[in-house]
């Protein structure tokens, strides 16, 4: 494993990001999850119970698909890693059912999580329903608004939702929560926090329970075109499904990676949820890293269509990949990215999510210029079912 695959150092530092900025009370529970993790880990009965919970319950490995017509429009030779197909709709049952393992192995009763888009509390909650665990997850009221169809997947996989009615009733305000309750509950309670974010060990876990998705493609790309991608693409909120793909092909300097931001309303308006173009450095949530704040240290509110993406922090991973030129970071506005989810559904016959249209719109913006002979690999991080009402309400059909 070279260096690069092998961070953080000791103490859950990327370079100047990461680490662990927590209250006294964590600290405990911090360093508790940490060893345990680490025995699992290195343990092969964990390793080989999650790779069959992968491959019998959450259905793993997916696909990779060559979008045909979709490559058309884009001038360029795309192909889908199609964590869309994967039980509960996305990407994030990966490190949900990780660490509801974890949770059975630490002998916790009650697992705790945060949700923008809905698809992290639906992989939790159905995780938690599978292991016999009780399950709460917290959501902004906007976040349940717009994804009302997850919120009542969640209740009936036996979560209790209790939407949060503070700030700007997003997914910021839904970690805020789940904080708070994992503070009052450590002996009993584990949070599956959903990103490469958070206190360590928790950006280094998700990642790792993520990476699968980018050795799978590895294996598979190179089946299907005889070589590597040229270019990596995948949405970046906290960054789970970005860095889920691109980590297994971090030592490959060939292999362009670029992580797309929210730029909502674009850049100039101030309603967006992109966090390199400014590239200010702060601490929220447990952890150092690129934040969306004002002159006096004050985190901005963010806006995106997709809800998953609508947060101000990006994942300290990323930070420091952006400042080790390991990858690029780049944007889409809320109009490229339900252009791009309408061409993808017309063209393919695939609804992505909200989410992963960002990728998808970069690579419609950027695909005529890369050349219609060079190999891009988007990671469709999730199906886009749970946005059909929104994107109706939002282009005026609704």
């Amino acid at each position: 494993m070279s260096d690069r695959q092998a961070a953080p150092d000791a103490t859950g530092h990327f370079g100047p990001y990461g680490g662990r900025f927590v209250p006294e009370t964590l600290v405990h529970a911090l360093e508790e999850l940490e060893r345990e993790y680490r025995a699992a880990k290195a343990d092969p009965a964990f390793q080989q119970e999650l790779a069959g919970i992968l491959k019998h319950f959450a259905g793993r490995p997916t696909p990779i698909l060559e979008a045909v017509r979709f490559s058309e429009a884009a001038g360029c030779r795309v192909f889908l890693k199609r964590e869309d197909l994967l039980h509960t709709g996305a990407h994030k049952i990966n490190n949900s059912v990780g660490q509801c393992l974890l949770t059975k192995r630490m002998g916790k009763p009650r697992v705790i999580a945060e949700t923008g888009a809905g698809q992290h509390g639906v992989a939790t909650a159905s995780a938690a329903a599978k292991f016999g665990l009780e399950c709460v997850v917290y959501m902004g009221v906007e976040d349940a608004r717009r994804q009302r169809l997850n919120v009542e997947r969640m209740k009936l996989l036996g979560a209790e939702v209790r939407e949060v009615d503070s700030g700007s009733k997003t997914l910021k305000d839904a970690v805020n929560e789940a904080m708070r309750d994992w503070v009052t509950r450590v002996r009993d309670t584990h949070y599956v926090l959903g990103s490469v974010l958070g206190p360590h060990p928790f950006p280094v876990m998700v990642r790792d329970f993520h990476r699968v998705i980018g050795l799978e493609a590895r294996e598979q790309f190179q089946a299907a075109v005889g070589k590597l991608p040229d270019l990596l693409v995948a949405c970046v909120g906290g960054g789970s499904n970005a860095m889920g793909l691109f980590h297994a092909f971090i030592d490959d300097a060939g292999v362009r990676k670029v992580g797309v931001e929210a730029a909502g309303h674009g850049l100039a308006s101030g309603k967006h949820a992109a966090r390199v173009p400014e590239h200010s450095v702060g601490v929220l949530h447990g952890t150092r890293t690129l934040i969306l704040q004002d002159a006096h240290g004050m985190i901005r509110e963010t806006h995106s269509v997709s809800a998953g993406l609508d947060y101000p922090a990006l994942g300290p991973e990323h930070a420091w990949m952006l400042d080790e030129k390991l990858c690029e970071y780049s944007h889409a506005t809320d109009e490229e990215a339900l252009h791009a989810f309408e061409k993808l559904s017309r063209l393919e016959g695939i609804l992505p999510a909200l989410e992963s249209s960002h990728a998808l719109a970069w690579v419609l913006r950027e695909g005529h210029r890369l050349g219609k002979d060079t190999n891009v690999l988007v990671n469709l991080s999730g199906r886009g079912d749970k946005d059909v009402a929104e994107v109706l309400r939002v282009t005026g059909r609704g």
